[in-house]
């Protein structure tokens, strides 16, 4: 079975078993994924590991106000190995050891606003790779006629898959980077509409206050008398 992410709700964090039904991403070793971490909540998730396998996490805060949340990384033993406290974005690489690694996003200092979270897993030597290799070697008997060995075609294979998922990786990141520059800015273009309609408010209430000031300064105010 490929690795497996499972979001698992604040209330049962000590389930390390996927309940019946529960949605898993595809078994490639490259995954991302964006959700809504309300405000005052915190989600946590699991990613079951190898031994001397390599897990890296990079993860950014897409939408909500100040950009940031708390950041946990712990251990199958329950060691915490990395935490970010008010963060906006974050990457972190481990090497692992067997178990279900947890991390989790908490957004409980904040009481108002919610968060919109990306993150991206990039699993390294998980050992499908290795299978791979073994799948191909079958089929080098009676090649020796070949002036191409299949090992150097699979090389070749290798060195253009890992290309194009660093491609993929990269292009993910930028349409991360992308939402939450164009976020930011529909933030700041509410922001000048507003406060321009303020301050739009407060000239005409003082060109009125002026307009009533200057007509009482030449108004006659003595009393004609009879």
């Amino acid at each position: 079975m490929g690795p497996r992410l499972l979001l698992v709700p604040l209330g049962c964090v000590a389930l390390l078993l996927p309940p019946p039904g529960a949605a898993e991403f595809s078994p490639s070793l490259d995954s991302d994924f964006t959700f809504t971490l309300p405000a005052g909540r915190k989600e946590c998730f699991y990613q079951p590991m190898r031994k001397e396998a390599s897990l890296e996490l990079e993860y950014q805060v897409l939408d909500g106000a100040g950009l940031d949340v708390d950041f946990h990384l712990l251990s199958p033993k329950g060691e915490t190995l990395v935490f970010d406290e008010r963060k906006s974005d974050g990457v972190h690489t481990v090497e692992t050891e067997d178990g279900d690694y947890m991390f989790c996003f908490d957004n409980t200092f904040s009481t108002i606003s919610e968060k919109v979270i990306f993150f991206e897993l990039i699993l390294d030597n998980m050992g499908e790779d290795g299978q791979d290799e073994e799948d191909w070697k079958k089929y080098v008997t009676g090649t020796d006629l070949l002036d191409m060995k299949l090992e150097d075609i699979l090389e070749s294979i290798n060195s253009v898959k890992a290309r194009l998922s660093k491609s993929v990786q990269i292009q993910t990141l930028l349409r991360a980077f992308e939402a939450r520059d164009r976020n930011i800015q529909e933030s700041n273009f509410d922001r000048v509409n507003f406060w321009s309609m303020v301050n739009l408010g407060v000239m005409v209430v003082v060109s009125a206050v002026q307009v009533y000031m200057l007509k009482s300064l030449f108004e006659d105010k003595r009393k004609s008398r009879t």
